[in-house]
């Protein structure tokens, strides 16, 4: 690694209450079975602070009366908090480090080992000075495990110390400010258990019936030496506790491990998630050996995932880019190979967007498919086992094939909320971004993205042409034939600029002709038909047969391929949808100076009594999303097939056009527009490129980090160095270089997985050096740059002069 251990490090100095919501979330710890916020043991939650444990897909249904409407609301459900650890002197109040004189404060995530820690020295007011240290893991080789190991030293004082260990599951769901009126008790308490020096505690969510354990091992240790205090058991329903006491001096440290499991009825290979969470910690090895277990599984990770970047502030851009890798590598992972779960846009990190899963793995996946295929299959599995209810869905609608729901938890069905509330005017309003459509787009895309970097012909037999074939039905069924112009036609949709979900005056009926929806449809209907031609026949005729498909629907794909319609207007501009240029001009200039950040001008609009819907302006990036799914030679056959002039010269209008009316009120914003920015002007993409290293380390988005992470956003920059800058793309059995380096990125290394060959690439701005790391089974690979091709061997090197 060219960097030092600085790029490893994620350090805050000293302690700031309005930034900690923020730094727990940046510091949550996890292994894609679980996950934990990155808060002190000694904390509760509160104004300050949001302790809080998530399980993977773990999810729960309330209802609750909002605005005069019952609407049930599904929820990734807040766990009872295994980490409470604390201490206080006897007949006085536990550690509460807001009321403390603190001298000394320091909190570090190590990323390259998966471990947080903290150093707090602070007097109370009797000038007592203590010295409390934290380090915690969420183990990334044994998904059930997860310790954390404290210690006390008194520096200039003699006493005696009162620690308590907890499982709490007196918890809640209340970390979105928003949320809160919905009705938030998730958890019931079922039993305590207690087996020798063991404890735990068993709850239940109240609807969807998952059983729930956590079982929790102590050790105590006196400057270095095992200790065996006396151990008070204290517990009531849905809380457990263990209490001890030991004698300090000054320079004496008291350390204690707490070992914690994880288990839940849904878990596999045990007989009973109690037991097996028993055996669990039983069998832990004690906090060291945790440790440097966790490092090795941790490197073996980074060993896939390297990235090194040379140039402007080159040290920071570093260490988020791998700090933007290990958020995505603890919400999924090698456990969630095994795993019923999609990826959440937000992680398992927080509880906004209720831990659904959105559109966002359209910028996640293409990652993994160059790094970790496997997991992209698993993502994709995820989508398959909800099939049968996305199909359900397209028929309760009226449609046919399969209509995958803008945000899915548990069942697939759409979980999109009926109501949301504008916290700017404090109203609920109806919510009509089901109609986004285009999620099924997503899901096509990502199908086949993932083939053409693997070539599993088995996946795609099984599973990725049943998926592709309804969705491209679904969407033949949804359009509809206009004679006077002969052209197809789609309605009722939202695009993804989400502040458009209908026309002025209008709600819930949708839009016209959303440009961006009409040529996915066209691209899925091709890739469809393609599929139809390069399957075996035996597995064209299985997976034809299974679904029912007739040649004249068949027929229809390729009549809507080459007739749907795309609406323009100006001088080569694509109509977000039809009737956009009917849109008033929003003054930009007045609403900055009125308001300052107007990122979110659909809640300032809608305060005012207006409505986004009357206006030319966006969220994020709509029609410009085409430029950065597609190569400029695939959009321009794309308008071909559909009889449209269509020149490059186009590209950079629109971009600029859409750029202009764009408030950037999503992550995701910041990310499609560096990366389409760069075909044309490198500089304000890299320009918009640190903007996204800076959304979650800084909350550029204004309180929405401590809520959770923007995962599409963090694996998006990432794979905008791959894709984008190093210019990395499939095409003919071919993975293509066409590097593009901006002034501040000197020189980019990375590792990539094609097709079984792990390679390692170096690119400054004069020579490509690709080499082939793996021997053995691995295969040899065709790579381009610009138009020459080589072979590289297992073990071989090749360059390309730029």
């Amino acid at each position: 690694m060219t960097h030092g251990d600085e790029t490893w490090l994620l350090t805050y100095e000293g302690f700031n209450p309005a930034e900690e919501g923020l730094r727990e979330t940046l510091c949550t710890l996890g292994n894609g079975y679980f996950a934990a916020r990155g808060a002190g043991s000694e904390v509760s939650a509160g104004a300050c602070h949001y302790p809080a444990v998530y399980l993977a897909g773990g999810y729960n249904r309330l209802k609750t009366e909002i605005a005069g409407t019952t609407i049930e609301h599904e929820d990734l459900v807040n766990l009872p908090n295994a980490f409470r650890l604390t201490f206080r002197i006897p007949g006085e109040d536990w550690l509460n480090l807001e009321s403390a004189k603190l001298l000394e404060y320091r909190q570090q995530l190590d990323m390259r080992r998966g471990l947080l820690t903290r150093r707090v020295r602070f007097s109370d007011e009797k000038g007592r000075i203590f010295v409390w240290s934290n380090r915690r893991l969420v183990h990334q080789k044994w998904p059930h495990l997860a310790a954390q190991e404290v210690s006390l030293v008194a520096e200039n004082w003699t006493g005696e110390v009162e620690f308590e260990s907890a499982l709490d599951g007196r918890v809640i769901n209340a970390g979105v400010k928003r949320y809160r009126e919905l009705n938030s008790a998730h958890l019931l308490p079922l039993a305590n258990l207690r087996a020798g020096d063991l404890v735990g505690l068993r709850m239940k969510t109240s609807q969807s019936d998952i059983v729930v354990v956590e079982v929790m091992r102590n050790r105590v240790f006196l400057d270095g030496e095992p200790f065996a205090p006396e151990v008070a058991v204290r517990e009531e329903p849905g809380w457990v506790a263990q209490r001890f006491r030991v004698a300090l001096s000054p320079g004496l440290e008291v350390r204690v491990e707490k070992t914690l499991s994880l288990r839940t009825s849904r878990d596999r290979v045990m007989s009973e998630c109690g037991e097996a969470a028993l055996l669990d910690v039983k069998r832990a090895a004690n906090f060291e050996q945790l440790v440097e277990h966790q490092s090795r599984a941790w490197w073996n990770l980074w060993e896939r995932f390297y990235i090194d970047v040379k140039g402007e502030d080159d040290t920071e851009t570093v260490r988020i880019l791998r700090l933007h890798l290990f958020h995505l590598l603890q919400t999924v992972s090698a456990h969630s190979l095994d795993l019923d779960v999609g990826v959440p846009a937000r992680g398992w990190h927080g509880e906004a967007y209720r831990g659904h899963i959105f559109w966002d793995e359209l910028f996640i996946m293409p990652l993994l498919n160059f790094h970790f295929p496997e997991l992209s299959r698993a993502l994709l599995r995820y989508r398959y086992r909800r099939l049968e209810e996305a199909r359900a869905a397209a028929v309760s609608a009226g449609f046919t094939g399969a209509m995958y729901p803008w945000q899915s938890g548990s069942s697939g069905r759409e979980e999109s909320q009926k109501m949301h509330l504008n916290p700017r005017s404090g109203r609920w309003l109806p919510d009509h971004s089901s109609l986004q459509r285009h999620v099924n787009l997503a899901i096509a895309y990502n199908t086949w993205q993932y083939y053409q970097a693997t070539r599993d012909v088995e996946f795609m037999a099984f599973y990725g042409a049943e998926m592709i074939f309804e969705i491209a039905r679904f969407f033949s069924g949804i359009a509809s034939y206009n004679e006077e112009l002969d052209r197809f036609e789609i309605t009722g949709v939202m695009g993804p600029d989400e502040y458009h979900e209908d026309y002025p005056g209008q709600s819930g009926k949708g839009l016209k002709n959303n440009s961006y929806t009409n040529v996915l449809v066209v691209w899925t209907l091709c890739r469809a038909l393609e599929l139809l031609r390069i399957m075996p026949d035996d597995q064209r005729s299985a997976v034809c047969e299974k679904i029912d498909l007739t040649p004249a629907e068949v027929e229809l794909w390729e009549s809507i391929s080459r007739k749907m319609r795309v609406v323009f207007h100006g001088d080569g501009i694509i109509s977000q949808f039809e009737g956009y240029d009917q849109l008033a001009e929003l003054d930009w200039e007045k609403y900055r100076s009125r308001y300052g950040d107007i990122m979110r001008m659909d809640r300032i609009l809608e305060a005012e009594g207006s409505s986004a819907n009357n206006y030319k302006l966006s969220k994020q990036a709509d029609v410009l999303m085409l430029f950065y799914l597609f190569p400029e030679a695939e959009i321009e056959a794309l308008f071909a097939r559909l009889g449209y002039a269509f020149d490059q010269t186009m590209i950079r209008r629109n971009i600029e056009y859409y750029l202009g009316r764009t408030s950037h009120g999503s992550t995701l914003s910041q990310l499609v527009h560096s990366w389409v920015l760069a075909r044309f002007d490198l500089e304000r993409s890299w320009k918009f490129f640190t903007k996204v290293l800076e959304s979650d380390v800084k909350d550029t988005q204004g309180g929405t980090t401590p809520e959770g992470i923007h995962l599409g956003a963090m694996a998006g920059a990432v794979d905008l160095t791959q894709r984008c800058y190093l210019g990395a793309s499939l095409r003919e059995d071919v993975l293509w270089f066409d590097p593009r380096l901006p002034q501040g990125m000197q020189q980019l290394n990375l590792r990539l997985l094609y097709r079984g060959q792990l390679l390692e690439v170096c690119c400054d701005h004069r020579l490509l050096t690709v080499c082939a790391l793996r021997n053995g089974w691995a295969p040899q690979v065709r790579v381009g740059c610009r138009g020459a091709v080589s072979v590289v061997q297992s073990g071989g090197k090749i360059e390309f002069a730029l």
